[in-house]
């Protein structure tokens, strides 16, 4: 028996048209999970070709009473875009336009679906890039980044998206089309952007963002260092910022992603190393200079075996091809992996890398650590066979170790959001008034609660009937103390 579409979806179809649409179940499908583990289907899905599209899908569902979840390209990692509560999907696949390239201004205008790389290709012939560089960059989108606060290895140098965003136009969940900030800083009145960066799609349906450009560096220098082990280059990366020069990057591989990536792409990585620093410095000639000569003495001192310069160009993004694609590369060791980012004091590093080891060595588990070390921002990988070892487990272990950070003094995410992943866990870092004030803040936006239900705040049910949602609230609740 065929099943109807709802009055909901027909009003879709008439906005979006049919072919924009999709609501059978099978077509449900692919829209039922980001990039982590949580899986739920919306309702139903609309890919909306303009503003005005977007506007009128949010009153016609704030009509029917139903929810929405923005989603961009589905590359997140927190569970942001998982469909709760009844929820329809408005996605930004269609709104792929650069608007604009200011390079008088250094302003680009892009619509949220815009991949993040394709602003600074858009934008290299005047001379200008686009800073912020997660290792998704090639596939997320500007929308998903602004949602939440994406950041990369550069963000060191030049911080995350927060700082990159001049402005944004904004469908609120009353079906009202407004834009905060614009393509000069510093504008007059309350300044909502930096309160829109980070909100992981709980307060409207972003459809048009000014982005901050900045000139492209005269230098730039790339080099790694080689360690016998994760301790001393963690605290080779910490001796580094203690001598004042901070590097536009700077990431650690260990053993594990060494020889994930050498296999996967040919990059002739030491294959003897313990661990390894790729650092980047740039500027102008004189600056990098300097600035190598001083990192590469404190390198030397402080336990490298060896430092190597990247020597042309196709080198160093061999380099970078190997560091932002190492996620892919584990699947070579085990099929899959559960990634967390936790961030947590650059002086905490080396016995807070020694016990994440010791807790995957306790579940058995084989680890990968790559990530921003400069900025103290964690990435361990669990790496395990869904078909052989329970997610349960895979989870309680990823929970011990974002204990563990949060117990020396780190946060919760540095730049994959809260989304679904880690709502529960709010309240290891947040108090009662301290998550009501928060709620308060979407709640002047979104007063009913229809955007994004589920997210980021803790203790509520939208989520409830997911599996490992109910999985990671018990756990939340358990190891607290």
């Amino acid at each position: 028996m065929k099943t109807a579409p709802s009055s909901l979806v027909r009003r879709l179809e008439e906005i979006c048209g049919a072919e924009n649409v999709f609501w059978r179940p099978a077509d449900l499908l692919v829209w039922e999970y980001d990039a982590g583990f949580d899986r739920h289907p919306p309702s139903a899905v609309a890919v909306p070709g303009t503003a005005e599209e977007v506007v009128a899908i949010v009153r016609a569902a704030r009509d029917a009473g139903v929810a929405i979840v923005p989603r961009g390209a589905g590359t997140g990692l927190s569970g942001g875009t998982i469909a709760c509560a009844g929820a329809i999907v408005v996605t930004t696949a269609r709104l792929r336009r650069i608007i604009e390239i200011d390079p008088v201004a250094r302003v680009a205008v892009v619509e949220p679906g815009v991949p993040n790389l394709a602003v600074s290709v858009a934008a290299r012939p005047h001379g200008l890039f686009f800073a912020p560089d997660p290792a998704s960059q090639r596939i997320s989108t500007i929308g998903g980044n602004v949602a939440t606060n994406a950041g990369g290895p550069h963000a060191l140098r030049y911080g995350s998206m927060s700082q990159h965003v001049l402005g944004v136009e904004l469908v609120l969940p009353s079906g009202e089309l407004a834009r905060f900030g614009g393509p000069v800083a510093d504008l007059p009145g309350y300044d909502c952007v930096p309160f829109i960066v980070g909100s992981e799609g709980t307060i409207g349906v972003v459809t048009k963002i000014w982005l901050r450009l900045l000139p492209l560096p005269e230098d730039v220098r790339t080099f790694v260092a080689v360690f016998s082990d994760v301790d001393s280059g963690a605290r080779a990366a910490s001796a580094i910022i203690a001598s004042g020069v901070v590097p536009a990057a700077m990431e650690m591989l260990d053993a594990v992603t060494i020889g994930a990536v050498n296999q996967a792409f040919d990059v002739h990585l030491p294959t003897d190393a313990g661990a390894l620093l790729l650092v980047e410095v740039e500027g102008l000639r004189e600056e990098t200079e300097s600035w190598a000569a001083a990192i590469g003495r404190v390198l030397m001192q402080h336990g490298a075996t060896d430092v190597r310069s990247a020597k042309s160009v196709e080198e160093r993004e061999l380099l970078w091809k190997a560091r932002k694609l190492g996620y892919a590369a584990l699947a070579r060791i085990k099929p899959n992996n559960y990634l967390h980012d936790a961030v947590v004091p650059r002086s905490r590093l080396p016995e807070v890398l020694r016990d994440v080891n010791a807790i995957a060595a306790r579940y058995g588990y084989v680890i990968a650590n790559m990530f921003h070390i400069g900025d103290g921002n964690l990435h361990p990988v669990l790496l395990f066979d869904a078909r052989e070892e329970p997610i349960e487990r895979v989870m309680e272990a990823s929970a011990e170790i974002l204990k563990l950070a949060i117990d020396a003094g780190g946060a919760l995410s540095g730049e994959h959001g809260i989304g679904l992943e880690k709502n529960h866990f709010m309240f290891w870092v947040f108090g009662p008034a301290d998550l009501e004030a928060q709620r308060r803040a979407r709640d002047a936006f979104d007063p009913d609660g229809m955007m994004n239900p589920g997210k980021v705040f803790p203790g509520g049910d939208a989520c409830a009937d997911i599996p490992t949602e109910r999985a990671k609230r018990a756990l939340a609740e358990g190891m607290w103390v």
